[in-house]
C-alpha cells in the first residue's frame, strides 16, 4: 500500500482546459517549460488580474503538463476537445497521487461494479479509509476537505466523466488516445471509468 504523503494542494483551480492546451501548444513549439513559463508572464497569457495570480495559475498548470510525455502533449496539441479534456484528467491524476487514487479505487472500482453513483459519503469514506496511512490528512481543516471535494467533483464535471447528478460517465477513449498512454504508461489507464474488455486490442 502506498503511503508517500500527499499533496493536498489541488485547489488552485479546476481543469484549467483553455490554459492548459494553450500552455501545451506553446511547450509543442518552443521545447522549454522555463521558456513557456516566461512568455506566459511576460505577455499575461493567462489573462490575470495580478501577477501573482498568474504566477500560481501558470506553476500549476505547468507541475501537471509535466507528467505527460512528449506524445501525449502533441496529442493534447492536436486532439479532440474530449481526448483533451480526459489527458488533462490523467495530468491531474499523476500530479497528485490523491486523485488518482480515488480516480483508481472509488471512480474506477465503482464503475465497473455497476454502481455509477458518486456521493459526499463516498468521498468521506475515502478520505478517512486514506488518513489512516497519511498523517498529514488529519491536519486538514473540514471546511479544507470540503473544498477538496468540490474542486475534485468539479474537475471531474469539467473531464466530462461525471454529470451533474454524479453519475460517472463511460470513458469514451480513442484508440490513439489509449495507444499514447499505454505506451508512456498503461496502469494509468485505470484512471478512467471504462472496462478493461474495451481497451482490448488498441493497446498491443
Amino acid at each position: 500500500m502506498k503511503n508517500d504523503r500527499y499533496s493536498m494542494s489541488f485547489t488552485t483551480g479546476t481543469l484549467f482546459y483553455r490554459e492548459s492546451v494553450r500552455l501545451a501548444t506553446l511547450f509543442v513549439d518552443l521545447k522549454d517549460w522555463k521558456i513557456v513559463r516566461n512568455t506566459v508572464l511576460a505577455d499575461n497569457l493567462l489573462q490575470a488580474r495580478t501577477q501573482n495570480t498568474s504566477k500560481r495559475v501558470c506553476q500549476e498548470i505547468i507541475s501537471r503538463l509535466k507528467t505527460l510525455s512528449v506524445q501525449e502533449l502533441e496529442l493534447l496539441n492536436k486532439g479532440t476537445s474530449q481526448e483533451q479534456a480526459y489527458l488533462l484528467w490523467l495530468a491531474i491524476c499523476r500530479r497528485y497521487t490523491f486523485i488518482g487514487d480515488f480516480a483508481v479505487e472509488i471512480i474506477r472500482e465503482r464503475f465497473i461494479s455497476l454502481k455509477t453513483d458518486l456521493s459526499n459519503e463516498d468521498f468521506e469514506a475515502f478520505i478517512h479509509k486514506k488518513s489512516e496511512w497519511h498523517s498529514e490528512i488529519d491536519a486538514i481543516q473540514s471546511s479544507t476537505r470540503s473544498k477538496l471535494r468540490q474542486v475534485l467533483f468539479k474537475m471531474l464535471r469539467e473531464a466530462e466523466l461525471l454529470t451533474v447528478n454524479n453519475t460517472i460517465n463511460a470513458a469514451l477513449l480513442s484508440p490513439r488516445l489509449v495507444q499514447v498512454i499505454a505506451h508512456h504508461q498503461r496502469q494509468d489507464l485505470l484512471f478512467f471509468p471504462v472496462f478493461e474488455s474495451d481497451l482490448q486490442g488498441f493497446t498491443a
